[in-house]
């Protein structure tokens, strides 16, 4: 489908929709949003668990799955979309990618709604950290890859908590005879057969779905004896404001995973910005 093939569709369709990249309670936010505004609106999500985010509104849909450029392709014009809201998990590259991809190409008005970030408390310049930094309990060391971490010795001899996600469990398989590793995963089966595979008993696995009590959150460091957490620059929305209490107030140091660097041809972390954007872009036929 090309440009013009597009503009003819969107012709004929006056009743444009907006694609919400999804999977992310921030996008369940902006979907109860657009349902209140009665704007058309389709979801797209990865699993079916996540269709639970998203009311039940006339005028919202939600599709199940993975979608590549052909799908897309399909898609974009099997729900006469006109505008695009990038709502997706930070770490989601490859969906971001593509949508603004098909964005450029047939010239749909594009808008990136990331999460706000926390600032962080420290930042590393090298993948190591010092005995003395190990005893600080506002040591919050940033780094730009997982490669970054496990090319480093920072896991070495540590009781290490993973909170990056089931996908990325794999990367650090080979160091499971390096550490003592935890994880925690999604209460999913592919997310408990992804951790299988990369070596967790289940002795050393918890199944959880955020958020996660400051409580629950601290006594499962002590449980388990964490000396060290990995995880993601999630922002609230991930618990990473939860983590830097525990960590403060336990001395556990965090190594924080940044978010993949992206050029966004516009974004926001305002919510009321993401909704005017809709407005401005719908045809005036449902404004």
């Amino acid at each position: 489908m090309n440009a013009d093939v597009y503009d003819s569709l969107m012709c004929r369709h006056h009743n444009g929709r907006i694609w919400l990249v999804g999977g992310t309670q921030e996008s369940a936010t902006l979907a109860r949003m657009i349902a209140q505004e009665q704007w058309p609106c389709t979801v797209s999500v990865t699993t079916e668990a996540a269709t639970a985010l998203y009311p039940s509104a006339p005028l919202l849909r939600v599709r199940v799955g993975k979608l590549d450029a052909i799908e897309l392709a399909q898609f974009l014009q099997a729900e006469s979309i006109s505008v695009i809201l990038d709502a997706s998990h930070p770490y989601a590259v490859e969906v971001s990618k593509l949508a603004i991809a098909a964005a450029c190409q047939y010239q749909i008005p594009y808008l990136r709604y990331e999460r706000p970030r926390l600032d962080l408390i420290s930042r590393a310049d090298h993948p190591n950290f010092s005995d003395q930094g190990r005893e600080n309990s506002q040591t919050y060391i940033c780094l730009d890859s997982f490669d970054t971490l496990l090319r480093s010795e920072i896991l070495t001899g540590q009781r290490v908590l993973l909170t990056v996600g089931y996908r990325t469990l794999l990367l650090f398989q080979p160091w499971q005879d390096k550490c003592t590793l935890f994880a925690r995963i999604l209460p999913s089966v592919p997310a408990l057969e992804a951790a299988l595979a990369a070596g967790f008993t289940p002795d050393r696995l918890i199944a959880l779905r955020p958020p996660i009590s400051l409580d629950l959150e601290r006594s499962l460091w002590q449980q388990w004896q964490i000396s060290l957490v990995v995880t993601k620059a999630s922002g609230v929305a991930g618990g990473e404001d939860v983590k830097r209490i525990v960590a403060s107030e336990l001395g556990v140091p965090v190594v924080v995973i940044d978010r993949p660097a992206i050029e966004y041809p516009q974004q926001t972390s305002d919510v009321a910005t993401a909704v005017q954007f809709c407005r401005q872009h719908l045809t005036p036929s449902k404004l």
